[in-house]
């Protein structure tokens, strides 16, 4: 026996067998068992989502030689010649190859002789919206007054060619894209049937390509089967389709947040080295970020086969809400002008340098760079013994995290040596004057002072900051922090959360705050302003005030 596709050996034969459209079996089941037919139906929906497989289980429900019900045999004479599609009173027309008013014609010219064998006469027309006008025509007669034996069920891609008399005239229902989790399961389901060895990773890539169409994940799994040789595996998965693995994904996506053009165009290059489907590989960045997003506003939103949890968790960390919604723009635009790029490749290592560009990281470091440019004020440092006979208070932390070495005589907010009076160093401040960048700068900024003494200095984390830290990590942040102080230091960096405190980024944040509130109400003093709020009734848009930067 010649082999049968899996799409066509696995269509379903009765309502129970198909997958999601639950609102529209529900539907059909009840006018089935409560025998109250509607003479003319409409299936509507993308390809692939189960139109003529409902439209001929209903068929058969309709002449099972068992009766109408919803449950048709399966096994008697009509059902089974409805399956194999050679059943006399089952009419099935392509519209789109028959378009014309006189092949119309031919096929009503027999509306009124009674069924063959069935119950009905059932006239199953796909694709219904590539008939002409005329054919239109002939058929509306028909639907307006049919026959008590006959039945239509119409089926297209495109309900808004379909004319509204002829709408009017069916009961119509849409069919849903298959969600990626009932096509997975789905394809579990087949590959255990069917005994080929296959890896969740790549059966998960095979659901998100078929974009919703039971058949197309259907025809990839067929095609997957024989790429891989009689096995469904992730990298060969990839190949097939042109996507790439996640591990370019993290590693694209790591690069971004460390803001370095060369290391993000290697990562470009590597990936362009697979001649990949530029637009899959879009497409899977674009899906990262959303799922970035969910986890963000909520853990529990996100799809559970999508992304690993400690990788979400990880890039939510890296950026803050508004960039992830900026790089998820960018990547929606960016993915419309590689269709008019002269080279994808290039195109795309434009895009990526399009993220990198446009990124608020880039301007943070700017900043960064300019405050290295003003003149230094540090705090010296005492590293002589405490002497012998006067006590040593010991030092209070206090709300501003500011760094102190004892010994030392705490003076209100200013921090002072033993010996000479200085000027107080704020911990908020030193952050932003160590010149980190990328992940060691956001774990500073997040982190609040636990004491500094006898060399070793201690920062308070969050648990899932304190999550981000590597050797690699501890080891900037320390050659930063001794460049800076002029010491040798023991970093200590414990996740012990940064209650009762204000981070760095916490201080930045307010004080931008703060200045933005000052920069409204000196507005609303300008006395242009005044006038022309009484002029024209105006009222100040606050939302537009923004600060606006001086590179110069």
């Amino acid at each position: 026996m010649s082999y049968q596709v899996l799409a066509r050996k696995w269509r379903p034969a009765n309502f129970k067998q198909m997958v999601g459209q639950e609102h529209v079996l529900q539907a059909l089941v009840n006018a089935l068992d409560s025998n109250r037919l509607h003479h003319a139906y409409l299936f509507t929906g993308t390809r692939g989502v189960g139109k003529t497989t409902i439209a001929r289980i209903f068929a058969k429900s309709l002449n099972c030689e068992h009766g109408i019900s919803s449950e048709p045999c399966g096994s008697c004479s009509s059902c089974i010649e409805i399956d194999e599609g050679r059943s006399v009173d089952l009419i099935e027309i392509d519209a789109a190859s028959r378009t014309g008013v006189e092949d119309m014609r031919e096929l009503l010219d027999n509306v009124q002789y009674a069924p063959t064998r069935g119950r009905f006469k059932i006239y199953l027309i796909d694709e219904v919206h590539m008939l002409s006008k005329h054919s239109f025509n002939a058929l509306l007669k028909t639907l307006e007054e049919p026959p008590p034996h006959i039945k239509f069920l119409l089926a297209t891609t495109d309900p808004q060619k379909v004319p509204v008399t002829v709408l009017s005239r069916c009961l119509q229902f849409n069919l849903k894209r298959m969600s990626k989790s009932q096509i997975l399961s789905q394809l579990q389901f087949l590959t255990e049937q069917e005994k080929v060895e296959s890896d969740t990773t790549a059966l998960t890539q095979l659901a998100s390509a078929a974009d919703g169409s039971m058949r197309d994940a259907l025809s990839l799994l067929d095609q997957a089967i024989g790429y891989g040789g009689g096995a469904v595996r992730q990298q060969a998965v990839e190949s097939m389709l042109g996507s790439i693995s996640r591990d370019y994904l993290v590693r694209l996506f790591n690069s971004l947040y460390d803001q370095q053009a060369a290391g993000l165009l290697n990562e470009a290059r590597a990936v362009i080295e697979h001649n990949p489907d530029y637009q899959r590989v879009c497409a899977e960045m674009i899906t990262l970020l959303q799922q970035i997003a969910l986890y963000q506003s909520d853990p529990k939103l996100v799809n559970e086969d999508e992304f690993d949890e400690a990788l979400l968790q990880k890039f939510s960390a890296y950026w803050s809400p508004e960039e992830v919604q900026l790089y998820y723009q960018i990547l929606l635009q960016g993915r419309q002008d590689l269709l008019i790029c002269p080279d994808e490749a290039s195109g795309f290592e434009m895009l990526m340098l399009r993220l990198l560009a446009f990124s608020p990281q880039s301007e943070t470091q700017n900043e960064t760079i300019e405050l290295k440019k003003k003149p230094e004020s540090k705090a010296v440092l005492s590293t002589e013994e405490p002497s012998q006979t006067s006590p040593e208070p010991e030092p209070e932390l206090e709300e501003s995290n500011q760094i102190y070495s004892p010994p030392v005589t705490n003076t209100g907010n200013h921090i002072q040596t033993a010996s000479t009076a200085t000027e107080p160093l704020n911990w908020s401040e030193l952050v932003y004057e160590l010149g980190l960048t990328g992940l060691a700068q956001e774990i500073v900024a997040n982190s609040l002072l636990e004491y500094y003494r006898d060399g070793r200095l201690q920062l308070q984390l969050q648990p899932e900051i304190h999550e981000l830290v590597n050797d690699l990590i501890k080891v900037e942040i320390t050659q930063a922090l001794e460049q800076e102080l002029g010491v040798s230091l023991h970093l200590d960096l414990v996740a012990t959360g940064v209650a009762g405190g204000q981070t760095p980024l916490q201080a930045k944040i307010q004080r931008q705050q703060q200045e933005r509130l000052m920069a409204i109400d000196a507005i609303r003093d300008e006395k242009l302003v005044k006038k022309l709020q009484h002029a024209f009734s105006a009222e100040l848009d606050e939302a537009s005030v923004v600060k606006i930067e001086n590179n110069r």
